[in-house]
């Protein structure tokens, strides 16, 4: 049996080609050593990215600038993200993922060295834009290189754990750097955050260089796609609801029930992507993106009862299987019809469906949060998660990597 090469993504004239194994065949290694350096990369970079996300509007408020101001610096550093997000696939076939990819951890973890003397808001909000256009450069880059480096026999297992990788620093890093700063300073703690994200240029360093050579790939291109538009939509309407989660949920219910809520529900996510992935490998995604919509739909209309905490629990529970179950269903469609040298245009694509969505559902839901409440809020993110179900009832296109079904 061939082995997977530590690779990234190949051209558009020479696409890969893969041929799944037989069941009687052993099962090709995961855990290659660009993968291990890649995922040693991103969670580094992830550490760097979280450790900082609430300790930046807390040294705004505490340099006088306001509760209005300290909330901008958040929002500049995600809607510079999703821009960033969209061209970055042209800027890989320019530069290589390689080059990219340490350009955009430089970018992330510099300007947070910088902080400390960063005092106004416009100070702030340039460090923001720099670490924005970063952590997106990051997120494409990881996921081009990590959907061509794993092998395509157990890319759904591989992109699961990658999730695990991601999710471990937005568990643990994103409270404890919020400790961190109130035990040693806030200088002490973006130190740490930009040094993170220097320490993970090392492992990339490594890895071998590769280039995306079609430059006309890119949101736009996925939108013009129905076959890639139905699964993108979906995943950007579970996103809104989890926008509303993140944003809503600790002042919709008290600290006892949110704090153990939202670890259930990001606990679920993290599983359910996993091992989503892994029947991924087995059958394909075919199937997987209507009850991914069901199962968000149905958590968060339980999380519309917020004065039960039962209900919150169960439903946070199940919003985190079908959140999970839904970034699995749609990026492994997504990357079933798409050449390898589109996995750029795709991952970026997904995460700017991921950060859109995430960050509508915060405003624009809020909005109905405001007018009607919160648990009115939790109704309404239920029900626009439910009308995208009809997105998610087509079968699958045939594989476009020369990747054959799985049996």
């Amino acid at each position: 049996m061939s082995t997977v090469t530590d690779t990234l993504p190949a051209s558009s004239t020479t696409p890969r080609t893969r041929i799944a194994t037989v069941t009687s065949a052993p099962r090709p290694r995961l855990l290659t050593g660009a993968v291990v350096r890649l995922f040693a990369a991103d969670f580094a970079a992830m550490v760097s990215f979280y450790l900082l996300l609430s300790v930046v509007p807390l040294y705004a408020a505490d340099h006088g600038i306001g509760t209005a101001g300290a909330g901008l610096t958040t929002g500049v550093l995600m809607f510079t993200a999703v821009a960033a997000e969209l061209v970055t696939p042209a800027l890989a076939a320019l530069l290589g993922y390689r080059r990219l990819l340490i350009a955009g951890l430089l970018m992330l973890g510099l300007p947070a060295l910088v902080l400390p003397a960063a005092t106004s808001l416009l100070a702030l909000m340039l460090v923001s834009v720099v670490r924005g256009i970063g952590f997106a450069i990051v997120v494409v880059t990881v996921g081009a290189i990590a959907a061509a480096a794993i092998p395509a026999e157990r890319r759904g297992e591989g992109l699961g754990v990658l999730g695990v990788v991601a999710m471990v620093p937005a568990v643990v890093a994103l409270p404890f750097g919020v400790w961190l700063a109130g035990l040693v300073g806030h200088a002490a703690v973006f130190a740490i955050g930009g040094g993170a994200a220097l320490l993970a240029v090392l492992p990339v360093l490594f890895l071998p260089e590769g280039r995306s050579e079609d430059q006309h790939d890119s949101l736009s291109t996925c939108l013009r796609r129905p076959e890639l538009r139905r699964p993108l939509v979906m995943f950007a309407a579970a996103a809104v609801a989890g926008g509303v989660v993140v944003a809503f949920l600790p002042s919709a219910v008290t600290a006892g029930v949110a704090v153990p809520a939202l670890f259930v529900q990001n606990l679920a996510a993290t599983a359910t992507r996993w091992l989503a992935g892994r029947r991924i490998d087995r059958r394909g995604p075919n199937g997987m993106l209507a009850p991914a919509v069901l199962i968000c739909t149905v958590g968060m209309g339980a999380a519309a009862f917020t004065s039960t905490p039962l209900a919150v629990l169960a439903g946070m529970a199940a919003f985190g299987a079908g959140f999970g179950l839904a970034q699995a269903a749609a990026l492994n469609t997504m990357l079933a019809r798409v050449h390898a040298s589109q996995y750029g245009a795709v991952s970026a694509a997904w995460n700017a469906a991921y950060d859109l969505g995430w960050g509508s559902g915060a405003i624009g839901i809020g909005m109905v949060a405001a007018a009607a409440g919160y648990p009115a809020a939790f109704a309404v993110a239920a029900a626009l998660v439910l009308a995208a179900l009809p997105l998610a009832r087509q079968r699958n296109a045939e594989p476009k990597d020369g990747r054959a079904k799985a049996p």
